[in-house]
This record gives C-alpha cells, structure tokens and sequence, in this order.
C-alpha cells in the first residue's frame, strides 16, 4: 500500500470501522519514513492539550512535527486513530494502584487517579465514549472490575457498577474541566451576581451552592460523591444476595 493511497482525513469519520485497535497493519512495500507513532501521539497530545480536539487536524499535527502530511499515514490512517492513541496515552499516566484487601479503597484510588489525568488533560471526558480498546485503558479496567468484582458483584451487576463509576468520574472531570476554559474570575462574579439576582426564586440552590462555579481542585465534594456512588454499588451487591 502506498502512501498516496491515503487520503488526508481532518475530521472525525461518521461512520467507523474496527477502529486502530482492531485494524491489521498494513504491509509496506518500502522503508517507512523517520518517523515513530509514539512521536506522533506525544506531539497531538501536546497539541490537544493546548488547543481541544476540534482544532486538531492531520495537516496541523504534521506541521507540528515538521514532516509532511503523507508522511503521517505511514503511521496513522486517520484523525480517529490518532484521537484513540492519544486517550488511550495519557490513561497510561494513570498508575494502578497496588492491590490491598479492601475492594473500595482499590476502587477509589483508581477512580481518583483517573480523575487527576483527565482534569490534566481537559479535552480527554469529551472524547470518551468513542472505542475504548487501547491497552492502558483496558488494563486499568480490568484492575477496577476485578475490585468490584471481589466485593462480590457478577454478571450485569458487575456491568452497571462499573459504568456508574465511569460515568460519575467522566461527568465530574469533564464539568470541571469545562469551568477551567472559562476565566475564573469573570465566571466567579457572573455566578455571584446571578444568585443574587435570584437566590428568592431559587433558594435551595441557592444555599446548597449549586450554582458557584467548582473550586480549582474540589476534591471534597468529588470525593463524597464518589462514596455515595459506591455505597450504591454495595447496595445493588445486597440485593443481589451477595456479600460485600
């Protein structure tokens, strides 16, 4: 397969195939250019990092390495592999934890871990859902589920539990990462000047601060959060007739 049988492709695909975890290597009829995937997914993570995902093209990332755009598709076919590699990267700065006999620590740690990665890299909650296949996310999920696992939940329970996990963590990451965007200061007193405008029509938000934009790092709240989430995993365990 030559190179020029790639077509530069800057936007997502709306219809997908295997995807990159899936898709066999092509063979390649003549010496690849110098130039490696691992380089390749540390320069997109530099430009996602700064930028977001809507402004990374094939022909920016080539840019940014200084080859030319073919060059990429020795390596890459399109911008949805490169988006996989990257999440799938940055979930490799996640350490899973050491393993210790409580199964909830286990799976805190790890749901904290996750958190601080995707706050670090604050385009990543809006990518995930797409395939996640990659051996740094699948790892770290096993690690999770084999925690819930040992708490006694199987089967669809052992499922949900771990969705409700995952969808808690993403949803945190991503409201805070998504506040990080705005200026603080400007968001601060537009909140404050709202509630005052409307605390009498809604009190209890009001008092609860639901609507202050979340501190730097409020981990405290995540944190109670996540307990209660976790409380509810250990109840749907009991009314499965497991112990936990």
């Amino acid at each position: 397969m030559a190179a020029n049988d790639f077509e530069p492709d800057d936007h997502a695909s709306p219809r997908r195939d295997a995807g990159v975890w899936l898709r066999a290597t092509p063979s390649r009829k003549r010496r690849s250019p110098p130039l490696s995937t691992e380089r390749i997914i540390a320069a997109a993570v530099e430009l996602l990092d700064t930028d977001g995902a809507a402004q990374l093209t094939m022909r920016r990332l080539a840019s940014q390495l200084q080859v030319s755009a073919t060059a990429l598709y020795w390596h890459v076919q399109t911008k949805d592999d490169v988006l996989d590699l990257a999440l799938d990267h940055i979930f490799g700065d996640v350490a899973i934890p050491p393993e210790t006999p409580d199964w909830r620590d286990d799976a805190a740690e790890l749901i904290r871990r996750w958190r601080t990665a995707m706050l670090d890299h604050p385009w990543a909650p809006g990518l995930i859902g797409r395939p996640m296949l990659g051996p740094n996310v699948l790892a770290r999920t096993e690690f999770l589920q084999e925690a819930l696992a040992r708490s006694g939940l199987s089967g669809v329970d052992l499922e949900v539990a771990t969705h409700a996990l995952a969808n808690y963590v993403i949803g945190a990451a991503a409201t805070q990462a998504a506040w990080r965007t705005v200026d603080s200061a400007r968001g601060h007193d537009h909140a404050r000047d709202g509630l005052e405008q409307l605390k009498q029509q809604y009190p209890t938000l009001s008092a609860s601060g639901h609507l202050d934009p979340p501190h730097r790092d409020d981990s405290v709240v995540f944190d109670r959060g996540l307990d209660a989430v976790l409380n509810g995993v250990t109840a749907t365990g009991l009314r499965s007739g497991r112990r936990s």
